[in-house]
């Protein structure tokens, strides 16, 4: 049988042979999804990017920029582009999702080897729950500030705001249990809601401000464009790496597509606008409280507790509380569940690694990365894209370049097959992952080489992407060789 049918043949019926049920590779969560429950339209995707996009990290990352120095103009320049670069590696990866129906750590098998992929998707996986704590802290935020306002002595009881956290949580573990229809039932009621909301609190910054002009009146503090350019740099790589994430485990989502067509045309139409809308409403915001209070408040729970109107807290907070349950379950507990499930499938199912999940995301400590703008956006998503830059380097190279968008799909799920290599390593993989993260950080701790780390995602796929395919040809060339011969 050739590659190519045996790469396509079983792309929809991979996940209920008996075969692959036996193997140890697979469970139910991580098989190949048949084609004929592939429901996710064009609708379906664009609803999915409004509501991940619509939310407080988003809110914070514009405002933030603000807070560092940036005028309107620069802060939505950086945030569109950067979400146009992301948007590239995000469709290339989603291809693989939307053919072959396969969730993302079972597609990094196929570089990594049935093995290795463990590597990449334990280091996605640590980063979601990274976000995800975030986001818990927010939302948890977010309901003690909804409670203040409408149950009189709220805001003085000492444990609110641990108590509502912990309530957000278990609604989070909730959807979790309750599996990805929910979850597309959240998105398709939810978008068009959000994208509403966002618009009434422009509308309110408006009026209090006095209109657009005292809004985005706050100037830039950079004067030339070299002192533009350091913070400028971080910047974007911070925005390229909030959706870095996804852009690696959008296999998690487009697995569910009914073709390429639909889920490449619903992305491009809800990341790059909705980020732009919503960080804009951030940006327009931000600059409104240096009017009203003096100050630059980034966090937007901050702000609202300044205000002074009740109905206007609790529509915000409901708001704020929906779409962080949103974007929290499709952007931070499908990729962990799934990864954290592809260590051990016949023993750690979505569920399970939805609940790993939940424990590692307080773990790493939300409240640190939330402490200013700073550690935000140069410490948190500057740091953490040295790990997903090389990641994504090696999945496209390997998937475009060597393989042709050829799986064999049967091999994915089983020891000894095509994506074994060696042991269940593919070891230039490894090595190029590994030599990417290493340049990419170096940065970080050595002071004369910064600007690498400034770079970092762009630094760590474009090392990664050209080493691996450098040590693929040198590999293949002395067999080349000696067939000649």
């Amino acid at each position: 049988m050739s590659e190519t049918t045996r790469a396509v043949t079983p792309a929809g019926v991979a996940a209920e042979t008996a075969g692959e049920s036996r193997s140890w590779l697979w469970n139910k969560d991580l098989a190949a999804v048949p084609r004929e429950k592939r429901t996710w339209g064009t609708y379906n995707y664009t609803a999915l990017w409004v509501a991940m996009s619509i939310n407080i990290p988003t809110y914070m990352l514009a405002s933030g920029m603000i807070a560092g120095g940036m005028n309107w103009k620069q802060a939505l320049f950086t945030i569109f582009v950067g979400n146009v670069i992301v948007l590239i590696p995000m469709l290339l990866n989603a291809h693989a999702g939307a053919r072959y129906g396969i969730p993302f750590p079972v597609f990094a098998r196929s570089s990594f080897g049935v093995l290795g992929a463990n590597i990449p998707a334990i280091l996605r996986a640590l980063v979601a729950c990274g976000w995800f704590g975030i986001q818990t802290w927010i939302g948890g935020q977010a309901i003690n500030a909804l409670l203040a306002a409408i149950v009189p002595g709220w805001g003085d009881y000492p444990l609110g705001e641990p108590l509502c956290f912990g309530v957000f949580w278990l609604l989070n573990l909730y959807v979790v249990i309750r599996g990805i229809d929910t979850i597309r039932f959240l998105q398709g009621i939810s978008a068009p809601f959000l994208l509403i909301i966002g618009l009434v609190l422009l509308g309110w910054a408006y009026k209090s401000a006095g209109g657009f002009g005292p809004m985005l009146s706050a100037p830039s503090k950079f004067n030339t464009l070299g002192e533009f350019l350091p913070f400028f740099i971080p910047s974007l790589t911070g925005v390229v790496a909030f959706w870095a994430t996804v852009a690696l485990n959008i296999p998690d989502f487009t697995r569910y597509a009914k073709g390429q067509k639909q889920q490449m045309l619903g992305q491009a139409l809800g990341l790059p606008a909705t980020m732009t809308l919503f960080a804009f409403i951030g940006v327009a915001v931000t600059s409104t409280t240096i009017v009203l209070f003096h100050e630059p408040i980034w966090n937007p729970i901050e702000v609202l507790k300044r205000l002074e109107h009740p109905v206007a807290v609790v529509v915000a907070m409901v708001a704020i509380v929906l779409a962080t349950l949103n974007v929290n379950i499709a952007a931070n507990v499908v990729s962990p569940a799934n990864d954290f499930s592809n260590v051990y499938p016949r023993r750690l199912s979505f569920k399970l690694g939805g609940v790993i999940t939940c424990g590692l995301g307080l773990a790493l400590q939300p409240w640190y990365w939330l402490a200013n703008y700073s550690n935000y956006i140069n410490d948190w998503l500057v740091g953490y894209s040295s790990l997903l830059g090389p990641i994504g380097g090696v999945l496209i190279a390997d998937y475009f370049v060597l393989r042709k968008k050829v799986i064999l799909v049967d091999d994915l799920y089983r020891r000894g097959g095509f994506y074994e290599f060696s042991h269940g390593f593919h070891l230039p993989a490894v090595l190029s992952l590994a030599t990417g993260i290493a340049v990419a950080l170096v940065g970080r701790f050595y002071a004369p080489l910064r600007p690498v780390f400034d770079y970092a995602w762009f630094v760590g796929f474009a090392f990664s992407f050209l080493l691996y395919l450098a040590l693929m040809r040198l590999r293949h060339r002395p067999a080349a060789q000696a067939a000649s011969r």
